[in-house]
Order: C-alpha cells, then sequence, then structure tokens
C-alpha cells in the first residue's frame, strides 16, 4: 500500500516572488525564459501556481534574474547570530521556526539551520514521494551528504544507479553528475546537509 506524508509546505509563494521580483526588474516572462533556457509558458504556469518547478530549474530562473535561490522565498525567522569578534560561532534555530517547503514535484525540503553569513553547510530533511519522479544527473561545485532515515532512495551518481535503505549513507564530491529518485511505495525521508547552499 502506498503511503504519502500529509506534508505542509509554502511552495505557493514561490509563483507570487518570482513575478513580483520580475516585474520589478522591468522584465517579461520571455526575457527570463530566454535567460534561464525555460518555456514562457511554463514560467507562467509556475507564477500562477499552476506547476511546481526543480530544484534545477528554480536555480536557473533566480540567475537569469540575479538574485540568489533563497530570494525566491520568504524570510525565515531566527534567533540572533552569536558573534565572537566578528565571526559566527553558531546560530540556533528551534523547531516551531523550521518552515516545509516543495520547491520541486514530489519532493519536500524543509531547512534544519538559519542561514549566517560565513557558514556554508545547508542541512536540510528531504521528503521524497513515490513514483520515481527524477531530474536530470547534473553535476555542480561541492559536496554533498545523503542519510536515509526511512523508506528507500536511489542515488544516481555518474551514471551508476545505488539503492539506499534505512540507515545507508552516501558522500560525494558534487561535481560528479548525480541525481536521486524514490522508485519505491511509501515516501522517503532523509537528511541531506550539502554545498554550496541552495537556498
Amino acid at each position: 500500500m502506498s503511503t504519502r506524508l500529509d506534508i505542509p509546505d509554502d511552495s505557493s509563494g514561490v509563483g507570487p516572488r518570482l513575478r513580483e521580483i520580475r516585474k520589478s526588474q522591468g522584465l517579461s516572462l520571455r526575457a527570463v525564459a530566454d535567460r534561464s533556457g525555460l518555456s514562457v509558458g511554463f514560467l507562467s504556469q509556475v507564477e500562477r501556481g499552476l506547476s511546481s518547478i526543480a530544484l534545477s530549474s528554480l536555480h536557473s530562473v533566480a540567475d537569469a534574474l540575479g538574485v540568489s535561490l533563497a530570494a525566491l522565498f520568504e524570510a525565515r525567522p531566527q534567533e540572533p547570530q552569536v558573534e565572537d569578534d566578528g565571526a559566527v560561532v553558531f546560530t540556533i534555530t528551534r523547531a516551531v521556526d523550521r518552515p516545509r517547503r516543495t520547491v520541486s514535484s514530489g519532493r519536500h525540503y524543509e531547512l534544519l539551520s538559519a542561514r549566517a553569513s560565513g557558514l556554508v553547510l545547508e542541512p536540510m530533511l528531504v521528503y521524497i514521494e513515490p513514483g520515481g519522479t527524477r531530474e536530470a544527473a547534473k553535476p555542480h561545485a561541492g559536496e554533498e551528504f545523503a542519510y536515509v532515515l526511512s523508506g528507500e532512495l536511489m542515488y544516481e551518481v555518474a551514471g551508476e544507479a545505488h539503492r539506499l535503505g534505512p540507515g545507508d549513507s552516501l558522500y560525494l564530491r558534487s561535481t560528479a553528475p548525480h541525481t536521486f529518485y524514490n522508485d519505491g511505495e511509501v515516501t522517503t525521508i532523509v537528511v541531506s546537509v550539502v554545498t554550496p547552499r541552495h537556498f
């Protein structure tokens, strides 16, 4: 029997925020489409909340608009950063301040830590719904770590697929083309830590 989790998200805010930034820059949908390599029709559907957008495509849109990926989401509350001679020592993020958001069809990303300048890791919980939906394998700078809490995860690295179960982990240099997906029947939950930050 297929099990899907009822996971709240704030993906509905991505489209309107994208439209707001685009219009504030005086850009047409065609201009953003040309810069991002995505179609005008698809971007229009995303802005209206009719289509979800893959994380890799959202990166392309952010680049086309000249903003960070984080700028496409609402600001998150966080406790004050603790500083020592101007350097960030640590941040604290309370459970009630940790929003969940959907940025890709069938994937829910929950950020586990507040942002702080000078800190480069981005820890997340990733909920991957069943169905085998996957993004194209792509390389990028940085490193990536995944630890499966529940369910099963297919992780493809340099064309080779690896099945991970609860307690299994994978750590890689992200310069190797990679992607992950859930071809099982239950929602998979993964602790993911990446550099550089996605959001």
